[in-house]
C-alpha cells in the first residue's frame, strides 16, 4: 500500500509532467533541424514566411597578387654596327623589330645586297620577268620603259659587278603596316652599252667605276611573303 505522501508525491510528478507537455509540446517529426553556424550559409528561410532569403554574397577571396613580367629591354647596341645608338635609323629599327619580331638587320642587309645585284644585272639583259619579282609596279614600269626604249634603239647594255663595298641603312621608318629601310650602295662596276653595230657609245667595257647608288626596300610585315621590294631608287653622291 502507498501511503499518503507517496500518493502525494506522485500527483505532483503527473502535475509537472503535464505542464511541462503543455508548454514544450511534442515532437512530431517535422521539427526544423538545430542551427548549426558552420553549415553552408547560402540560403535561409524565413521564419515567419518560409521563403527562401538570398544572403548577401560572400566576400571575394583575395586576389593572389603576381608580379608583373615586363620584358626585357633591348640592349643599347642592339644596333651595332648598323646605326648609331639613339639615331632615327636605330628608332625606326626599334620600330620595324617590335611590328615584326623575326625581322634580322644583318640578314636583311644580306638580301639587299644580292637583290641589289641580281636587278642592276637583270636591266642590263633585259630580264623583266626578274626584275618584276623584286621590284614594286612603280619601279618596275620605270625600268621596263628604259629597256623598251633601249631596245627599240638597237642598243645593248653590258654590266659586270666587281665589288660591294658598302651598304649603310640610311633611313628605316615604320609606316602602318609598311616597314621601309633605305639602303646607300657603294660598288665597283664594268659597264658599257654598245649600239646596233657593237660599238661602245655610253661608259667603258674595259674601266672600272666606283657607284653610288640609294636605294630603298618596302614589306608589309602582316603579309605572309618574306621577300623585300624595290620601291624607289635613285643616284647617290
Amino acid at each position: 500500500m502507498f501511503d499518503i505522501y507517496t500518493i502525494i508525491f506522485l500527483a505532483l510528478a503527473v502535475f509537472i509532467f503535464l505542464r511541462l507537455r503543455s508548454v514544450l509540446g511534442q515532437r512530431t517529426g517535422r521539427e526544423r533541424p538545430p542551427y548549426d553556424p558552420y553549415a553552408t550559409r547560402d540560403a535561409v528561410r524565413s521564419p515567419v514566411t518560409d521563403k527562401v532569403v538570398a544572403l548577401p554574397p560572400r566576400p571575394a577571396e583575395p586576389a593572389t597578387v603576381r608580379p608583373v613580367e615586363v620584358p626585357a629591354a633591348p640592349p643599347a647596341d642592339r644596333w651595332k654596327d648598323v646605326a648609331e645608338t639613339g639615331s632615327s635609323v636605330a628608332a625606326g629599327l626599334d620600330a620595324i623589330a617590335a611590328a615584326d619580331p623575326s625581322f634580322d638587320v644583318k640578314h636583311f642587309i644580306t638580301g639587299a645586297r644580292a637583290a641589289y645585284e641580281m636587278i642592276v644585272t637583270a636591266f642590263a639583259e633585259g630580264d623583266r620577268r626578274q626584275l618584276r619579282n623584286l621590284l614594286s609596279r612603280e619601279v618596275f614600269d620605270g625600268f621596263d620603259a628604259a629597256i623598251g626604249e633601249r631596245e627599240r634603239r638597237g642598243e645593248t647594255a653590258e654590266t659586270r659587278f666587281v665589288s660591294i663595298d658598302g651598304s649603310t641603312i640610311t633611313g628605316a621608318e615604320l609606316r602602318g603596316r609598311t616597314t621601309q629601310i633605305t639602303i646607300r650602295f657603294v660598288s665597283k662596276l664594268i659597264s658599257a652599252t654598245r649600239d646596233r653595230s657593237g660599238n661602245v657609245i655610253e661608259g667603258n667595257a674595259d674601266k672600272v667605276t666606283d657607284v653610288t647608288d640609294v636605294w630603298t626596300f618596302a614589306r608589309d610585315v602582316s603579309s605572309r611573303d618574306p621577300n623585300w621590294k624595290v620601291v624607289a631608287t635613285e643616284a647617290g653622291q
